[in-house]
């Protein structure tokens, strides 16, 4: 975005938060793919506004399995769709695009999480960054991070933190949101990102994972190579954990043993 010289930090966040900044075509978020539009059509050419339009949206990437997969460069959102499936920043990818192809403006805020977040997914890291997604309604920015989790982990996770006793852990809180219901907020974490002790830092917004990976805020915190090849080698870990939760969500119920009439003695 172009500064005039002597703006204020104000005048640049009102920038910031205007909507029409918001609905651009990045490299991942390519709005002209024609596969891409014709999904963002299939998906709200019943819809009446835009909140049953995000809506719409919404659900289709939180249904998408969350998978974390070993990565060589960031993924467009076209691809992301093509796969079916992906982590945080691919969904997130998707998402905007999504919503920007339907005239929706949306954003990514990403924040740094203490890397306790991540227990039972993976262990030894300081912390993690997550993309929230930001999207204009209703004359406001609505914040939501659980279109990350599609509905089958959500349930292992959830049931695994409560056996162990943890409040944080596989990437959420216990007593987190599951879903936005597409009007105000919605966390994992169960609460916002100024009151939630696992935040460590806001990293500000975004177009795109590409725009925050070329920020001088990303480049002054993490070398970039070297943040790339340290989750890719966690990655086939991760990776066994979420299968094995969603093999959990999605295992039958054992059915409850018939009791044995009681016999009187002879």
């Amino acid at each position: 975005m172009t500064e005039s010289p002597g703006r204020t930090g104000v005048d640049r966040r009102n920038a910031l938060d205007d909507p029409g900044q918001w609905l651009k075509s990045t490299p991942l978020l390519d709005l002209e793919d024609p596969k891409l539009r014709l999904r963002a059509h299939a998906l709200t050419q019943l819809c009446k506004n835009d909140r049953e339009k995000a809506m719409a949206i919404y659900g289709f990437v939180k249904r998408m399995p969350f998978h974390k997969p070993i990565k060589i460069r960031l993924r467009t959102a076209r691809e992301v769709i093509d796969a079916g499936r992906g982590d945080a920043e691919d969904k997130c990818t998707a998402l905007i695009a999504l919503l920007r192809a339907s005239d929706i403006p949306a954003r990514i805020r990403y924040i740094e999480l203490r890397g306790e977040i991540l227990r039972g997914l993976t262990s030894g890291v300081a912390s993690a960054v997550r993309s929230v997604a930001e999207i204009w309604l209703n004359d406001r920015w609505n914040s939501t991070d659980t279109y990350i989790f599609d509905a089958a982990y959500m349930a292992a996770a959830r049931e695994r933190l409560k056996k162990a006793g943890w409040d944080w852990g596989y990437g959420i809180h216990r007593e987190g949101n599951m879903i936005w219901p597409g009007a105000g907020d919605a966390w994992l974490g169960g609460m916002p990102t100024d009151r939630d002790p696992m935040v460590m830092s806001d990293m500000g917004v975004y177009n795109d994972p590409m725009e925050l990976l070329d920020s001088a805020i990303w480049r002054a915190s993490y070398p970039r190579l070297a943040r790339s090849v340290q989750w890719n080698v966690l990655a086939p870990m991760m990776e066994r954990v979420v299968r094995e939760l969603r093999e959990e969500a999605l295992a039958p119920v054992p059915a409850p043993r018939a009791s044995r009439p009681h016999r009187s003695g002879q």
